[in-house]
């Protein structure tokens, strides 16, 4: 985990996600998944640079079944989207920074 993205957990995802304001974006991870490790670095930059605009959270879907399966992640990496507790969009699979940001900012 790095230093900008939070760990979050079955304990803490109503806290850190569902009743933050504003947007959180979440990755829905695992340690076997070679996408998802791909993906990695750049969710982590993407939190340095939005930091103080847009909170980001990093969930691994081994650990934390019962939330995955809530919002019905088939893929992983998937990179979900929060506003004010509500689920507003999602990407799924590795994608290059430029199209996340452009959703980001799309999404503000």
């Amino acid at each position: 985990m790095g230093e900008n993205a939070i760990k979050v957990t079955s304990a803490t995802w109503e806290q850190e996600v569902m009743q933050a304001e504003g947007l959180v974006l979440v990755d829905f991870w695992a340690v076997w998944c070679g996408p998802c490790q791909m993906v990695a670095p750049v969710v982590e930059e993407i939190a340095g640079e939005y930091k103080g605009k847009l909170k980001v959270a990093k969930l691994n879907t081994d650990e934390n079944p019962d939330i995955a399966s809530k919002f019905r992640i088939m893929g992983i990496p998937t990179l979900m989207f929060f506003k004010n507790g509500a689920a507003v969009d999602q990407v799924v699979g590795a994608v290059p920074k430029a199209q996340l940001k452009s959703k980001i900012d799309a999404l503000m």
